[in-house]
């Protein structure tokens, strides 16, 4: 498809059509290369990495905002003259990509065990490739300019060769080790969960209040818990080392009920005194502050159930039990032997499984871990020496800081098949561990061979953490990493500030010695609405697939853009999707007007230094002013702002004015004039289209290959640059005059129900010499959009009788009655207008000196009732000033 180099109107149909268009450029620009960085080798590098999907199914509206604030500065950067890449990749997204696999597996009676680690691979590799390429068909739907030609997957070779890099160095650098430690467990899916893999969802439950006694049979400690079954694990009861009520039992022996088992009596200041009883039971294998208690006192461990949430033989009688159904027979026995004091009913937050649903369980387990601190410590001070990243919003940094500030060690394995593997390999007969970039065949310390490798794989998080380097060739000095790292802006949610920008940054500065981007840009979720979060269960999402297929994706594009503030949620309306596309055919219909009198221009032809019209000036003035503002705008990412403008800008300054003022030149006799205004016509449009197209680039595109022009596409055409030349205050000035004198004729129009079609007498007095000149050079103007049948201007102009008046800046109008209305008819109309004021004006009188109303109705019934009884009554002044005016 070669781009047109010449103007032919009769191919621009009657109205735009998303469909054709979005198929036709995306394919053109694509199959081009334009999207392709690495052509500008003399420029500067602008780089984008994408924050990767996950290949577990469709993209959501997420995504689409997310994408498109990243497209919108991408064809920016690159209209601007960057060598700029936009870095497309997926997430191979661990368990919840299994877990797809495994549902799917399940309806045909298969489970992963039955096929094997190799074969189950293959169907996951399956998934991966089906739904990758379903991803790539929605970001080509979405009008995504991404380097194609350098899209990375995280389990591809590339990038497992970085993970193995990473975590060889840090694990010889002693921050990876083996250890236990309490980790969220899935029991469902038998596997350690992320915090961002636990949903927290209110639960109706129970606190039950027990009695633990002293084994010298001096009393008890009360204590309380949501989960008496994790109670077969306590090993101490703890209180605090200042509360006079536990002072004398510190060190004293308490006896477990049901179990029988003796623990201690302990003080650590973590306890509350002032909470509940004061004493806390400690079961360090179940809970992670108990965990951390129970390291500081060297308490037993007792892990009382097995992965599956099974209990095990610790639990004693309760052995092979479901958990839930030991917290019933616990409970049951608790109660009859005397121990339950009572059970008060308790709304709590629980920890759900994201992918399986299931309760999760805090789980004491053997995993690898990533020592955090040192890391954390590196990124703290590059934030505040100054050369840390730029947060956008700013208050996201405290966010950061914070998060970063209380680390805890990161558990990095998981019991999953798909993902990378650990590079550890245990030797059966000496049992060392060696961790490697390359497979191990033998024991360094024993010469075994017969070495297994960890069955775990590493969280999902571990390669995302090296996304912005590995995706450019790290650890390999290749030309792209030398080039295009560090990127510029991360794009992301502020939802995952801790779970991947702060370990991006962590691992960054480990290994490259450079923080890894220089802003991020925290956008906020895209709600419903009535601001409520998107989700499956409320039937509230929205699928983008079907916002374009109904309007288009330059719509969709462009609401969900310009809605957008940084790090502030955005709420979905369908309405504003319809404005959208209302705009776009606004744009439309007001280039194709253009064209059509634009029949035989060529790009050559355009010459806006002529002797130009008012109009002609003002619009390069506002083109030019505008221009500047969008992009400050867009560099300090404010979207939403840039959409204003943009709106402002096409649908009232050159739509509604300049195209109506422009056809006056266009169908009028002066050859001169109108081969300047096509000459302006065609530059504005032009320079419009390329200030649109990062918001909407398929109808920018149309339109732009309509119109004359050079070069090959309008996304490679230059950004529009602020020209001195094109500043004109004295246009300005007249032209807002103009506007002024136009606006006060048609609201005088309005308030006396006289319509445009009707020709009427206009009379204007100038202020002074200055404005007589700017009224005589625009007198078309004024005769044509105020619709005159007589008009009459002039510095010594006799105020006539009995007329509508409006003042405006420089000038006094005047519309005399006569003839513009039947004066009688009006009086008469007025009149009862006024009766009708006069009764609600007593009535809200009435209502608000009630002092029995007053005292009751809610307060913002009264301000309502106080802001009628305003308008009700400005509105009656008004109308007795008129009758006035009318009457003489």
């Amino acid at each position: 498809m070669e781009p047109k180099e010449t103007t032919n109107t009769s191919q621009m149909p009657t109205t735009y059509d998303p469909k054709s268009a979005e198929q036709k450029w995306y394919s053109y620009w694509k199959d081009g290369g334009f999207f392709n960085a690495g052509k500008r080798p003399d420029a500067e590098p602008y780089t984008i990495v994408i924050p990767p999907p996950n290949v577990t199914g469709m993209l959501h509206i997420g995504h689409t905002l997310d994408f498109t604030l990243q497209d919108i500065l991408i064809r920016v950067k690159r209209m601007q003259g960057y060598d700029a890449l936009w870095l497309p990749g997926s997430d191979h997204a661990g368990i919840a990509t299994q877990t797809k696999v495994e549902q799917k597996l399940r309806e045909q009676g298969v489970t992963r065990y039955d096929l094997g680690r190799e074969k189950f691979l293959e169907k996951v590799w399956e998934w991966k490739d089906q739904y990758a390429n379903t991803i790539r068909e929605q970001w080509a739907k979405m009008g995504l300019s991404l380097d194609y030609s350098r899209e990375r997957f995280t389990l591809d070779e590339g990038l497992s060769k970085a993970v193995r890099e990473v975590f060889v160095k840090l694990y010889d650098k002693g921050l990876i080790y083996r250890g236990k430690r309490i980790i969220n467990w899935d029991p469902a899916a038998r596997t350690a969960l992320s915090d961002i893999e636990v949903e927290y969802k209110e639960v109706n439950g129970h606190l039950y209040h027990l009695k633990y006694p002293l084994k010298d049979g001096s009393g008890s400690i009360t204590v309380a818990t949501t989960r008496p079954e994790t109670m077969l694990g306590d090993t101490a009861v703890a209180v605090h080392p200042e509360d006079e009520r536990y002072k004398d039992m510190i060190g004293k022996t308490l006896v477990l009920p049901v179990v029988n088992r003796e623990i201690p009596v302990i003080a650590d200041e973590y306890v509350e005194k002032d909470f509940g009883s004061g004493a806390v039971k400690i079961t360090p294998a179940h809970d992670p502050n108990d965990f951390e208690m129970g390291l500081r006192h060297d308490l037993p461990q007792i892990t009382v159930m097995d992965e599956s949430g099974t209990m095990n033989s610790y639990a004693g009688k309760y052995e092979g039990l479901d958990r839930s159904e030991c917290r019933k027979q616990i409970v049951s026995d608790l109660k009859e032997s005397g121990v339950l004091i009572t059970i008060e009913d308790h709304v709590h937050q629980v920890g759900h499984s994201e992918r399986s649903g299931a309760v999760v369980e805090p789980y004491l387990s053997t995993q690898w871990f990533v020592k955090m601190k040192p890391l954390a410590d590196a990124a703290i001070d590059a934030q505040k020496s100054g050369d840390g990243v730029n947060f956008v919003p700013d208050r996201f940094e405290k966010t950061y800081l914070h998060w970063i500030e209380n680390v805890r060690d990161w558990c990095i394995s998981r019991q999953l098949w798909w993902g990378h593997r650990i590079p550890a390999w245990y030797c059966e007969s000496c049992g060392e561990i060696h961790v490697s970039q390359q497979d191990i065949t033998a024991c360094a310390k024993c010469g075994n061979e017969q070495l297994k490798q960890d069955e775990d794989v590493l969280d999902t998080w571990f390669s995302s953490a090296l996304w912005p380097f590995s995706t450019l060739g790290w650890p390999e000095d290749s030309d792209d990493f030398k080039r295009f790292y560090p990127t510029n802006v991360l794009v992301t949610g502020y939802d995952i500030i801790y779970f991947w920008v702060a370990r991006m940054i962590f691992t960054a500065l480990e290994f490259t010695g450079e923080k890894p981007f220089q802003d991020v840009l925290m956008h906020g979720l895209v709600r419903d609405a009535d601001g409520k979060k998107m989700s499956k269960s409320l039937g509230n999402g929205v699928d983008p697939l079907d916002v374009i297929e109904q309007y288009g994706t330059d719509a969709m594009r462009y609401m969900i853009s310009t809605g957008s503030t940084p790090g502030q949620d955005l709420r979905f309306r369908w309405e504003k999707v319809e404005q959208a596309r209302n705009f776009a055919n606004k744009i439309w219909n007001a280039s194709r007007f253009a064209l059509m009198n634009l029949e035989g221009v060529k790009y050559s032809d355009i010459d806006i230094s002529g002797d130009l019209g008012t109009a002609d000036r003002w619009i390069l003035h506002r083109l030019n002013e505008t221009s500047l503002d969008i992009t400050r705008l867009i560099d300090g990412y404010e979207f939403g702002e840039t959409g204003r403008l943009l709106y402002n800008f096409i649908w009232d300054d050159l739509c509604d004015w300049y195209i109506e003022f422009a056809k006056l030149s266009l169908y009028g006799e002066d050859e001169a004039a109108k081969k300047n205004t096509q000459s302006v016509l065609v530059y504005v449009l032009d320079r419009t289209m390329r200030l649109i197209h990062p918001f909407m680039p398929f109808i920018s595109e149309e339109i732009w290959q309509h119109l004359p022009h050079e070069g090959e596409t309008v996304m490679l055409a230059s950004w529009p640059e602020y020209d001195a030349a094109l500043e004109n205050a004295d246009a300005v000035a007249e032209m807002e005059m103009l506007m002024d004198v136009i606006r006060a004729v048609r609201n005088i129009r309005a308030e006396v129900n006289v319509p445009m079609s009707k020709k009427i007498e206009l009379m204007l007095k100038p202020s002074d010499e200055q404005v007589q000149g700017i009224v005589q050079r625009n007198e078309i103007y004024i005769q044509r959009f105020c619709n005159t049948s007589q008009y009459e201007a002039g510095l010594d102009l006799q105020t006539p009788d009995k007329a509508m008046t409006a003042i405006v800046t420089g000038a006094e109008l005047y519309l005399p009655l006569a003839g513009l209305i039947d004066i009688d008819q009006e009086i008469t109309r007025l009149e009862k207008e006024l009766q009708h004021l006069n009764s609600e004006v007593e009535r809200v009188d009435k209502k608000l000196s009630n002092q029995g109303f007053v005292a009751k109705a809610p307060a913002k019934v009264i301000e309502e009732e106080k802001a009628k009884q305003a308008d009700y009554s400005d509105k009656r002044d008004k109308v007795i000033a008129r009758i006035a005016e009318l009457r003489g």
